[in-house]
């Protein structure tokens, strides 16, 4: 048995928006280890429109709170999706190159305190685009974009020797997932969307060596 805290550093994505059940992918795989008898502790540290600078600028003082010396933790981060959007009127909000520099200061960091893995964004919906999360602001997501920073973000992994799941592929790829899109809002899965995720990681080989083990 692994007794472990663990920290989800991430978007909307990792938060779990428009999840009846409230659980988000971090919920449901946590719920599974726990149910095969690891003691995992959960942090959910997903926050809403939160982008790769956004998340530079505080995870490390958030993680560390949760992570003391005595404890052994664990980082899970999972970004890129706002990354890639586009803000009406304003512009991309992350460059390619910028959010490609900020995941390496991110990661560079993380993986010298606690094991460490990546998840990549999730496709969306083209057609329901923009999503409208509050008065003048429009956001237009693009799996072009997110399909390019997916890949630059792989080779960065790679170069960190950080583990890093593609969930972007086969996510694009499945008809269960573009239904769990057609429930939610385009960008945010129903609870389903979030189960798939859930599934992609928990049969992940790096989280089962790098954290489980």
């Amino acid at each position: 048995m692994t007794t472990l805290r663990i920290c989800f550093v991430g978007d909307s994505i990792t938060n779990g928006t428009l999840d009846g059940d409230y659980l988000g992918w971090p919920g449901r795989l946590c719920m599974a280890e726990r149910a095969a008898g690891h003691d995992v502790t959960l942090y959910n540290l997903g926050v809403r429109a939160d982008t790769s600078a956004d998340i530079a600028g505080r995870w490390l003082g958030e993680c560390s709170v949760r992570l003391p010396d005595h404890v052994q933790g664990a980082l899970v981060f999972a970004f890129g999706v706002n990354d890639a959007a586009e803000e009406e009127g304003v512009g991309l909000r992350v460059p390619l190159e910028q959010s490609v520099d900020n995941a390496r200061e991110i990661l560079t960091a993380a993986r010298a305190l606690h094991p460490t893995v990546w998840i990549g964004p999730a496709p969306v919906d083209e057609s329901r685009q923009p999503i409208r999360p509050g008065p003048g602001v429009a956001y237009h997501f693009n799996n072009k974009r997110t399909a390019a920073l997916n890949q630059a973000y792989a080779g960065l992994a790679e170069t960190l020797s950080v583990p890093y799941l593609d969930v972007f592929t086969p996510l694009a790829a499945s008809r269960a997932w573009a239904k769990a899109l057609a429930g939610g809002d385009g960008v945010h899965p129903v609870a389903a969307g979030y189960a798939l995720i859930a599934d992609l990681v928990r049969a992940w080989q790096p989280w089962r060596e790098r954290l489980l083990a």
